[in-house]
C-alpha cells in the first residue's frame, strides 16, 4: 500500500534531569507518547520504531528546565498519505451518500457521493445497504469490505483521509485481485456509462434542473 515509508535517520531525544537515572525508559516512553500522531519533523504518523543509542553520553541544554539531548539511530515507519496515492481500508459504514473507511485500524476516510462511481448502485437487502455494479454484477461493497481508493486529501491535524473510488483500479481490492485481466474492457465500459450519464444529467438540467536529517522528538521542548 502506498503512503508508508521506512525512514532511516537520527534522532534527538530530550530528557529531563529528573528521569537521567533511567535514560532508556524515558527515550521508550517519548518514542512511545508519540506513535500514531502526525510529526512534521518526521514528515508523517509515526506507526513504529527501532532505535539505537549512539554512545553514553548526553548534551545537557541550559535553561531554567535543563534537559538531556540523547543522540539516536532510528528506523522509523511512517504512514503520510500524498492525493492521488492508492490506499487500501475496511469499510465500516456506508450509506447512499457516503462510504466510510478505517485504514491501518486508526485512521478514518470517507468517500462522498461525488467520488463513488455512476456505474455503483446503493442497494439494501435484508436490511443491510451495499453497493453493487451494474456493469460487473459481482463488484460489490458493503460493510467489512476491503477496498483501494485514491486519497484526495489527508487532515494532518485529526488523520482523516478524505478519498474517491473514481479512478482506475479502485473499488473492492477482492474484486480487483481476482479480475485484473478484465479491468481494461470494465475501464472502457465505465468511461462510456459515465459519458451517457453526464449526457442525460444535462439534458435534465437544461429541461429546468525524513531521512539522514537530523530532527528533534519530543511533546514538552521545542528547539529553535
Amino acid at each position: 500500500m502506498e503512503g508508508l515509508k521506512v525512514a532511516d535517520g537520527n534522532l534527538v531525544i530530550y530528557v529531563p534531569p529528573s528521569k537521567s537515572k533511567n535514560v532508556s525508559d524515558a527515550i521508550l516512553s517519548e518514542l512511545s507518547s508519540q506513535l500514531f500522531k502526525f510529526s512534521e519533523s518526521l514528515d508523517g504518523v509515526l506507526l513504529a520504531y527501532d532505535v539505537d543509542m549512539v554512545g553514553n553520553l548526553a548534551k545537557i541544554l541550559p535553561g531554567i528546565h535543563p534537559f538531556f539531548g540523547v543522540k539516536l539511530k532510528s528506523k522509523l515507519l511512517l504512514f503520510n498519505p500524498k492525493p492521488n496515492m492508492l490506499l487500501e481500508g475496511k469499510v465500516v459504514k456506508l450509506s447512499q451518500h457516503a462510504i466510510h473507511v478505517i485504514v491501518l485500524g486508526f485512521s478514518s476516510a470517507v468517500i462522498t457521493e461525488e467520488d463513488i462511481p455512476k456505474e455503483f448502485r446503493y442497494k439494501i437487502k435484508s436490511g443491510k445497504g451495499y453497493y453493487a455494479n451494474r456493469l460487473q454484477k459481482q463488484h460489490k461493497i458493503k460493510v467489512g469490505t476491503i477496498i483501494r481508493f485514491a486519497v484526495k486529501s489527508f487532515d494532518e491535524e485529526i488523520l482523516h483521509i478524505s478519498g474517491s473510488l473514481l479512478p482506475a483500479n479502485t473499488g473492492s481490492a477482492l474484486w480487483l485481485h481476482t479480475n485484473s485481466e478484465d479491468r481494461s474492457q470494465a475501464d472502457r465500459n465505465s468511461k462510456k456509462l459515465r459519458v451517457e450519464d453526464d449526457r442525460l444529467e444535462s439534458m435534465q438540467h437544461n429541461n429546468g434542473a525524513v531521512n539522514g536529517e537530523i530532527v528533534s522528538l519530543n511533546s514538552d521542548r521545542q528547539t529553535k
